[in-house]
C-alpha cells in the first residue's frame, strides 16, 4: 500500500525547486567503500569548490578523460576487469555530472564510494546522507520538505522529525503541499526499513520511507547512516 502511494506523489511532482545557500561555509566530504560499510575519510572543505577540487585538497587522487573521471582515490583504483569502481553522491543524490562540474554549495554532502557494479551500476538516491536531501538539496536548490504520518499516535514524533527538515508534517500523502516535495513517509510496517526512491535524476523530488521508531531518525548520526538503504 505504502509503495504504491509513494509513487503517486513522485509522479505528481513537478520538477520546481527553491533557491538555497552560496558558496559561503562549509561542504562535507565521506569515502567509503563497499556501500558505505568501510569509513575511509571524513573531511570538511570550504563551499565554493568543485566537487573534483574539495576531493583534491583531503585525498590523493588520479583522473581520467582530461580531470573528468576519478580513477583513484588513495590508492584504490577502479578495474573495469573487477568491475568496480568510486560513484559520488551529493546530499544522497547520484550526481548526474563530472565532479569537475558540480559546484559545492554550503551545507553539502559529497559521498565518494568504492564498490562493485556487478549486479548494479545506477543507484539515483540512497538514505546514507539523512537528513540530506531535506535540508540543502541539489546545486543550491533545496525542496519543500513534507513528512507523512498515518494516525494519531505518530503526530507527536512526526512533528519532531518535520521540525529537524525544516519542513511539515501531514496525514495525508495526497494533500497538495506534497506535490514537488521531498517527502519522507513514517509507515506502519514493524520491520525496520528505511529506503529511498525517485522518479527522476539528481534533485527531483524524492520519496523516503522509514519504519521503525522515529526517534532514531533524531539521533547522530541517524538511522541509516553511511547505508544505501536499510531492511531491503
Amino acid at each position: 500500500m505504502t509503495s504504491r502511494l509513494v509513487a503517486a506523489v513522485l509522479a505528481s511532482a513537478s520538477l520546481a525547486g527553491c533557491a538555497n545557500g552560496g558558496d559561503r561555509g562549509r561542504a562535507t566530504i565521506w569515502v567509503t567503500r563497499d556501500r558505505g560499510t568501510r569509513v575511509l575519510l571524513q573531511r570538511t572543505v570550504p563551499a565554493g569548490l568543485t566537487a573534483m577540487q574539495g576531493l583534491d585538497r583531503v585525498a590523493h587522487i588520479k583522473t581520467r578523460y582530461a580531470g573528468r573521471f576519478v580513477q583513484s582515490i588513495d590508492g584504490f583504483e577502479g578495474s573495469l576487469s573487477a568491475r568496480r569502481d568510486w560513484f559520488y553522491f551529493i546530499n544522497g543524490y547520484e550526481a548526474d555530472r563530472s565532479a569537475a562540474e558540480y559546484r559545492l554549495h554550503a551545507g553539502d554532502v559529497e559521498w565518494w564510494d568504492y564498490r562493485s557494479w556487478k549486479t548494479k551500476m545506477v543507484q539515483p538516491v540512497v538514505v546514507g546522507a539523512f537528513p540530506e536531501p531535506f535540508l540543502h538539496g541539489y546545486d543550491g536548490k533545496r525542496r519543500p520538505a513534507v513528512v507523512v504520518y498515518f494516525t494519531r499516535a505518530q503526530r507527536a514524533e512526526a512533528r519532531k522529525v518535520a521540525r529537524v527538515l525544516h519542513g511539515r508534517a501531514i496525514e495525508n500523502l495526497f494533500d497538495p503541499r506534497a506535490v514537488a516535495a521531498n517527502v519522507l513517509v513514517l509507515a506502519q510496517h514493524k520491520k525496520p526499513a528505511f529506503n529511498a526512491t525517485t522518479r527522476g535524476g539528481a534533485g527531483s523530488p524524492v520519496a523516503f520511507v522509514y519504519s521503525g521508531d522515529p526517534r532514531l531518525l533524531l539521533r547522530r548520526p541517524p538511522v541509516g547512516h553511511l547505508r544505501y538503504e536499510v531492511g531491503r
